[in-house]
C-alpha cells in the first residue's frame, strides 16, 4: 500500500518538478517527465523549458549525423557531445544520450551541470543507483548544486527513500527558500510526509 501511495505522490512530485525546473540547453520540447535537467555552464546557453509542447518520437536524424560526425572529427569537442546527449534525451533515448554526457565527462569531468544531466537521463532509464552516483559526485563539488539536490531527491523517492528524499528537499528549500522555481516542492514534502505516516 505505501508504494502505492508513494508511487503517486512521486508522479505528482515528477510533473510538478517537469513543469518548473527547467531544461538543459537550447529551446527544444519539455525534458523528461520528473527529471530537472541542469544548465549546462560550459556547453550551450540555458533556455527555458516548454513542457506545453510535445516530444517528437525521434530526434532529425540529420541533427543527430551531423552533431555525430563534429564529435568524431573533433575529438575535443565537448559542445558537440552535450548537444548529442540533450537532443536524445529529449527524445527519450536515455542509454544513447547517457553515452554522449560520459564522453563529455571524460573531456570535462570537472563540469557538474552535464554530470547532473547524465544523472537525470539515468533516473529517466529507471537507472536510479547509478544516478545517485553522479549527484553526490557532483554535491561533492557543488554541495548548493539545486538541480543536483531536486534530482537526487527523485532518484531517492526512486529507489523507495522517501525519508531520505524529503530531507534532500528540505536542505534544498533552507538553502533557496525564494527560489520560484520551487514553489510548490513543500506541499509535495507534507504529501510523502502524510504517505508514510498513514503506512
Amino acid at each position: 500500500m505505501i508504494y502505492a501511495v508513494a508511487g503517486m505522490v512521486f508522479g505528482f512530485v515528477l510533473g510538478y518538478m517537469a513543469a518548473n525546473m527547467g531544461d538543459h540547453a537550447e529551446p527544444r520540447p519539455a525534458p523528461p517527465p520528473g527529471v530537472a535537467a541542469a544548465d549546462a555552464e560550459a556547453a550551450p546557453p540555458a533556455r527555458p523549458a516548454s513542457p506545453a509542447r510535445e516530444r517528437p518520437s525521434a530526434p532529425d536524424p540529420n541533427e543527430v549525423r551531423a552533431l555525430e560526425s563534429l564529435a568524431a572529427r573533433e575529438k575535443g569537442n565537448l559542445q558537440s557531445r552535450v548537444e548529442l546527449g540533450n537532443l536524445l534525451m529529449d527524445h527519450g533515448q536515455y542509454d544513447d544520450a547517457a553515452r554522449w554526457y560520459r564522453e563529455a565527462l571524460a573531456l570535462a569531468p570537472e563540469n557538474n551541470d552535464v554530470r547532473v544531466d547524465l544523472g537525470a537521463c539515468l533516473v529517466s532509464a529507471g537507472k536510479a543507483d547509478e544516478a545517485l552516483a553522479e549527484f553526490d559526485r557532483a554535491l561533492a563539488r557543488d554541495p548548493g548544486h539545486r538541480k543536483a539536490l531536486f534530482n537526487k531527491g527523485i532518484a531517492l523517492m526512486q529507489t523507495g527513500k522517501p525519508k531520505e528524499a524529503v530531507a534532500v528537499w528540505e536542505g534544498l528549500l533552507k538553502r533557496y527558500p525564494d527560489d520560484p522555481q520551487l514553489r510548490g516542492l513543500r506541499e509535495q514534502i507534507d504529501q510523502v510526509r502524510a504517505t508514510r505516516g498513514r503506512s
